[in-house]
């Protein structure tokens, strides 16, 4: 096979890779991943997906399935193949040990305890090509690859407000800014985080129950982890603190000390729900990574504002916002953006 043919191939089996890959789930402590195993004659003998943390890796999952037909043959794989040992063994060893001869990856591995999988695989003589769809693959794994890149959870901000910026009305209340759609998708975001963040002062105000649920008001199956900052005492009768998700409770006012606290916990993906004081302090912190703002067209003129106050004094300092996407949803207007690198990142 020429080389030009060699790359063609390459690339459909990693999109194919990365179709498996997307079955994984989406938060988790670890990235999801897929493989594809072709035998010597090219034929796929073995394919497999990371189900989640302390499950067989994809690697592993197509080699059990390729079996003998693995040796000599190629793997292509989403993600550097790990060199360590955690809850399983190390994936570059296993390939290496099963006699593959070639090994395709999109994105490579930007653990530092992972890592090396690529060198390990050369110096066991297999051939290896990094690269192929890499940015594809890293986008699968966007909040994973952040969190062990910067060594904290990615953060991201969702509030709602009317189109001048009220939350809330001057009497307090707040239920509903946005629409029913609006709050659906919300949900639908929430789901793919590994925790829901707020003050001792939303659930004293708002009471939350901080869980994800489908449009009929029923549970889903898995549920982020809830956690309220704050040094305040929470009622023991607090929504927050049933039975229906895992609370942690951190008498913590400190966003950096907050997010190495749920670092040392594997969470990849903060979704901050937090009142005006809370995403103050993380955005004053720069430690704000996206924003997901959900807008309604209805004016209050009066009461709490969507940020508490930033510090700021001259539209010079504003802290900018790089849109990424603005779409209507329902009624409202939906705006997710990265913080511009001149915010304090």
């Amino acid at each position: 096979m020429d080389q030009q043919a060699q790359e063609q191939r390459d690339v459909a089996l990693m999109r194919r890779a990365l179709e498996l890959a997307a079955r994984g789930p989406v938060a988790d402590p670890n990235p999801r991943v897929g493989a594809v195993l072709i035998d010597a004659a090219g034929e796929v003998v073995g394919e497999g997906w990371h189900h989640g943390a302390g499950t067989p890796h994809a690697e592993v999952e197509a080699l059990r399935a390729a079996g003998g037909r693995a040796s000599g043959g190629t793997a292509v794989v989403t993600l550097e193949p790990c060199n360590h040992t955690g809850r399983t063994g190390p994936c570059s060893r296993a390939l290496a040990d099963a006699g593959v001869a070639r090994v395709v990856y999109a994105q490579s591995d930007p653990n530092p305890i992972a890592a090396a999988g690529a060198r390990t695989l050369r110096d066991a003589g297999v051939e290896v090509v990094g690269g192929v769809l890499a940015v594809e693959a890293a986008a699968l794994n966007r909040a994973w690859t952040f969190a062990v890149s910067h060594g904290r959870p990615m953060v991201t901000w969702k509030f709602a407000a009317t189109l001048d910026g009220r939350s809330a009305a001057a009497d307090g209340t707040s239920q509903w800014v946005t629409g029913p759609a609006a709050r659906a998708d919300v949900h639908d975001l929430r789901a793919e985080c590994d925790a829901i963040l707020v003050g001792t002062g939303t659930v004293l105000t708002d009471d939350p129950r901080l869980t994800t649920r489908h449009p009929d008001g029923t549970l889903r199956a898995r549920q982020p982890l809830r956690v309220v900052v704050g040094e305040r005492d929470l009622p023991a009768a607090a929504l927050v603190l049933d039975d229906a998700a895992p609370t942690l409770h951190l008498r913590e006012r400190d966003p950096a000390l907050v997010l190495k606290a749920l670092a040392g916990r594997e969470v990849r993906h903060v979704w901050l729900e937090g009142g005006p004081t809370v995403a103050a302090a993380f955005l004053a912190a720069g430690l704000v990574d996206e924003v997901v703002a959900y807008l309604a067209p209805a004016l209050l003129g009066a009461g709490a504002a969507a940020v508490g106050d930033l510090g700021i004094q001259t539209i010079g300092e504003a802290l900018r916002l790089v849109p990424r996407e603005v779409t209507t949803i329902g009624e409202d207007i939906k705006v997710v953006a990265t913080v511009a690198p001149q915010g304090g990142r």
